[in-house]
């Protein structure tokens, strides 16, 4: 009974993971400038990955008949957890290096960064 429910549950999210990949997928496509596309990338590296990782790790987990499945459990989990750290932290790191360097073309309305290096 419980097996099912997370087996289902974890179908479940690996179809929303499948459709915040659609969503980023477009917005890299449609969204206007660098930094715009750099958070849809963003969006869909979080929950486009973590999401159906998280899912595998339920379903593993629902699955009774499968071999070792608390090691593949146990393996989607970390790695969703490493990628939910680290997608973030390395988006941020373009986007500062993008900012410094001036290559990307952007006109701000307020830049807290320049004010601060202004000092």
């Amino acid at each position: 009974m419980i097996g099912e429910v997370l087996v289902w549950i974890g179908g479940v999210l690996f179809v929303v993971g499948g459709v915040f990949d659609l969503l980023a997928a477009v917005g890299l496509v449609r969204f206007p400038n660098f930094y715009v596309r750099l958070h849809a990338a963003t969006i869909g590296a979080i929950y486009g990955a973590v999401l159906p990782l998280i899912g595998l790790s339920l379903m593993a987990l629902g699955l009774a008949d499968l071999p070792g499945r608390f090691f593949v459990a146990g393996v989607a989990f970390v790695t969703a957890i490493v990628i939910l750290i680290v997608a973030p932290i390395g988006s941020h790191v373009l986007a500062y290096a993008a900012h410094k360097s001036k290559i990307v073309p952007w006109t701000p309305i307020v830049d807290h960064l320049e004010e601060d290096e202004a000092r």
